[in-house]
């Protein structure tokens, strides 16, 4: 069964899947079998809009020493995104400390987004979770918008209100 939410439309009968979708519904359902529809309320663009402005807020506000480390914006809200716990682990045993420092090099370059951390012969990568709608629906954009808006408020040392009526004001 499918995890992405098919939009169906309300005809006064029966709920019709778009077009789009009907190969899929074909696939994974069975004519004549019953199937519990729950409505899916997708989140807005303001508020999707809203974190790139106050992530570009913060950004523009890092101090000096943190400048480095977050080169663009999107390091700093992907970083964040790591910090709050919204990130996908993979561990890999190489076998020894060297080989594993070995490995995390390697891995680090091929990612600029992810924290690489080395544990004796493991060798742990976290990824930033995308943001993307597909995704994240209303609800874990939200919760994850607001541990990425308390995380960069920090860094910058300002209440994440502030940071939020800052942003508005450069929108």
């Amino acid at each position: 069964m499918t995890t992405a939410p098919i939009l169906f439309e309300w005809t006064g009968e029966a709920m019709v899947p778009h077009r789009r979708f009907q190969a899929e519904c074909d696939r994974s359902f069975v004519v004549g079998e019953n199937y519990r529809l729950v409505e899916h309320n997708d989140r807005s663009t303001a508020s999707h809009n809203h974190e790139f402005a106050f992530v570009a807020e913060a950004w523009a506000q890092l101090p000096e020493h943190l400048a480095e480390q977050f080169k663009t914006r999107e390091h700093l809200r992907k970083r964040a995104l790591i910090d709050a716990g919204y990130f996908n682990q993979q561990e890999v045993d190489a076998g020894s400390h060297a080989a594993a420092l070995r490995v995390a090099n390697f891995v680090a370059s091929m990612d600029e987004y992810s924290v690489v951390v080395v544990r004796g012969p493991i060798v742990v990568v976290r990824k930033p979770k995308s943001q993307s709608r597909r995704a994240m629906g209303k609800e874990e954009f939200q919760a994850s918008k607001q541990a990425v808006l308390e995380i960069v408020s920090a860094l910058i040392e300002v209440k994440p209100e502030t940071l939020t009526r800052n942003a508005g004001r450069a929108a």
